[in-house]
């Protein structure tokens, strides 16, 4: 968000833009590809949100309200504040969403032999609520000691406290589809998710040729706490009880960021300009899950479940980038380093002894780019870049985390950074197409994967992990235009062609798997007189498989009117989300002798309406502030909702 990180989980990224006003985005900025100024990390680029602030002197300000309701209400409220004078601009927002929502989830999973037998039938429906409210706050100011200096300072914190019950019924059935047992499964979580942050920043332009020196200074810290309460009961074929059990979990987690970045910009010629910095950042994190079986109401730790697990990392880096215009041709050529230390520890209990690992790392990354303006109508341009995709801070921890009775979640601490060669290729007609060719090669890919347990006492569990397991290689053809079909109507059209291969060694399992997959989007946007305008759009994405899973297709399709009032300083916005219905998503997935297929549905049909306004006066005749430095650390986060 403006050139910050944001650090926030997707979960709680996607509540605050959700409450973010369209009307507050001034620009957003897709890099896929970015330069060495940038951090190496993330094999999919960034995404940078620009905000509108301080265009207006004085005070001004919006707030905004949305309701929604799909099956359950969902509701976005934003205030923003901004007040300008002299040397001092002082700026806020604050935001309260509120969200609940539904999931069903029906998983058909056959477990077979190594001959390919059928060994087990396992059947399972769930319904999964979940509601939480998010709060989130920003208070910052700018204060221009001279006309080429500003010294600035943001913080920002928010809440997250939120509820999850999820009620399951499990069809254990022999080879030949007769229910031996069933078990049921219900489960109540109750988290809060807090962030707080802080961040000096400073800026100083040393003359017009654009020399300038830029720093930030960030803290940042999360603090999570997750209460589970499951209660399992396992029945005979007529419904008959046999036994039931019960499981409390308490799960704290606290993360701390520190971070420190550096930027310096000199112009050498006119045509020459060198950029150059440094960052450092140093992340702890401390979590502990502890399990406890209740037995005629006394708890009893369960050493087999329970895990205390402290991780610390630190990363230096240094670039440099050269850029250099020759009349219609334009250079870029950056190297950055990043050199990354970390370790990490798993307490022991009773049951088990302490582990631990370290390991170090220095890599390279070298960008480079050559743009050529042929003439007014076509523009080319080509890439290539190297980026590191690091293992979330979680993913690292080794301990089992409970999901159900036969599905585990587990930590790797061996996990390895996956690297991403990216090559691209692009070019530009009229300023209105854009047709791109992409590349990219990537190793020692971790993503999601399966596997069987086969332990006596548990033969059917699942265990869910991220490993390490080949490379893949991704190939793809995109086309974007914005065809201005009528003075009132203008169509935005998307569309993409992939071909990924994935290539490696999983669980004792040799995978290859290939998948062509295409995606067409359409915007379809309305001006008509007297402050109405409205909206259609709609997606498709053929089936696709990411390792182990595969996505059959799905569509969506949303539509919105809105109508200017308050003489067009406010706004009402009436949209409905997949007015078609809710989105199915099918998929399966193939590991050790087993087969999954699952069918998912949601809460995603929503009619919602929104109110905009704007107010405040400005001052005329002062100049506009320059924007701040930048930071660009990506999320490695994970929420606790």
């Amino acid at each position: 968000m403006d050139g910050k990180p944001t650090y926030m989980s997707s979960v709680d990224l996607a509540n605050y833009l959700r409450g973010l006003p369209s009307s507050n985005i001034d620009q957003i900025e897709i890099m896929t590809n970015p330069s060495a100024k940038y951090d190496a990390s993330g094999n999919s680029g960034i995404i940078n949100i620009k905000t509108k602030k301080n265009k207006q002197k004085g005070f001004n300000g919006s707030i905004a309200a949305t309701y929604g309701q799909g099956i359950y209400p969902k509701t976005n409220n934003s205030l923003n504040l901004n007040y300008r004078v002299g040397k001092i601009n002082i700026f806020s927002t604050l935001s309260a969403n509120y969200r609940k929502n539904i999931n069903n989830l029906d998983i058909h999973r056959t477990y077979g032999n190594s001959d390919k037998s059928v060994r087990a039938i396992f059947e399972q429906k769930t319904i999964t609520k979940r509601s939480n409210s998010n709060y989130n706050a920003k208070v910052g100011m700018d204060f221009y000691a001279t006309k080429k200096t500003t010294l600035g300072i943001v913080l920002t914190g928010y809440t997250t406290p939120g509820k999850e019950t999820g009620s399951s019924t499990s069809y254990l059935k022999s080879p030949f589809g007769v229910v031996d047992s069933i078990v049921t499964a219900d489960r109540v979580e109750n988290s809060t998710w807090k962030n707080g942050a802080i961040n000096f920043n400073l800026r100083h332009s040393y003359d017009s040729t654009g020399k300038e020196i830029s720093a930030d200074l960030d803290f940042l810290q999360y603090k999570s706490g997750r209460n589970q309460n499951f209660v399992n009961g396992t029945y005979n074929p007529d419904f008959t009880n046999k036994y039931s059990d019960r499981l409390i979990g308490e799960l704290p987690s606290n993360i701390k960021i520190y971070s420190a970045k550096i930027d310096y910009t000199q112009p050498i010629t006119k045509a020459l300009k060198m950029e150059t910095g440094a960052k450092f950042s140093f992340v702890k994190t401390d979590n502990a899950a502890d399990y406890f079986n209740m037995i005629n109401q006394s708890k009893t730790a369960d050493y087999t479940k329970t895990n205390h697990f402290k991780y610390q990392e630190n990363v230096n880096a240094a670039y440099v980038n050269l850029n250099k215009t020759v009349k219609k041709w334009g250079f870029q050529l950056g190297l950055r380093a990043e050199n990354t230390n970390y370790e990490g520890l798993q307490f022991g209990n009773p049951t088990k002894r302490d582990s631990s690992f370290k390991r170090s790392y220095t890599n390279v990354f070298p960008t480079s780019y050559v743009s050529y303006n042929a003439n007014d109508k076509n523009q080319y341009s080509v890439s290539f870049g190297r980026r590191i995709n690091r293992p979330d801070y979680e993913d690292l921890n080794p301990f089992l985390f409970f999901i159900d009775k036969y599905t585990y979640e587990e930590g790797n601490p061996f996990l390895k950074p996956m690297y991403s060669n990216v090559f691209e290729l692009s070019h530009t007609y009229r300023q209105f197409l854009t047709t791109t060719f992409n590349y990219s090669h990537t190793t020692d890919l971790f993503n999601e994967t399966f596997r069987q347990n086969n332990q006596p006492n548990d033969s059917i569990s699942t265990i869910v992990s991220r490993g390490n397991y080949g490379i893949v290689n991704n190939i793809s053809l995109s086309s974007n235009a914005e065809v201005k079909v009528a003075k009132w109507y203008t169509a935005m059209i998307y569309a993409e062609g992939r071909y990924q291969e994935f290539k490696g060694d999983l669980n004792g399992e040799n995978l290859n798997i290939k998948s062509t997959n295409i995606t067409v989007n359409l915007n379809n946007q309305f001006n008509f007189k007297q402050g109405w305008s409205g909206e259609v759009s709609g997606f498709y994405r053929s089936k696709g498989s990411e390792g182990q899973i595969t996505i059959h297709d799905i569509m969506g399709f949303d539509a919105a009117v809105k109508k200017d009032v308050l003489k067009s300083k406010g706004s009402l916005r009436l949209s409905v989300r997949e007015f078609t219905g809710p989105m199915k998503v099918n998929g399966n997935i193939n590991f050790n002798n087993t087969k999954v297929n699952f069918t998912q549905k949601r809460d995603s049909r929503v009619v919602t309406l929104g109110f905009n306004y704007r107010f405040g006066k400005p001052i005329k005749g002062l100049k506009n502030r320059k924007s701040g430095g930048t930071g660009d650390e990506q999320n490695r986060v994970k929420s606790a909702n």
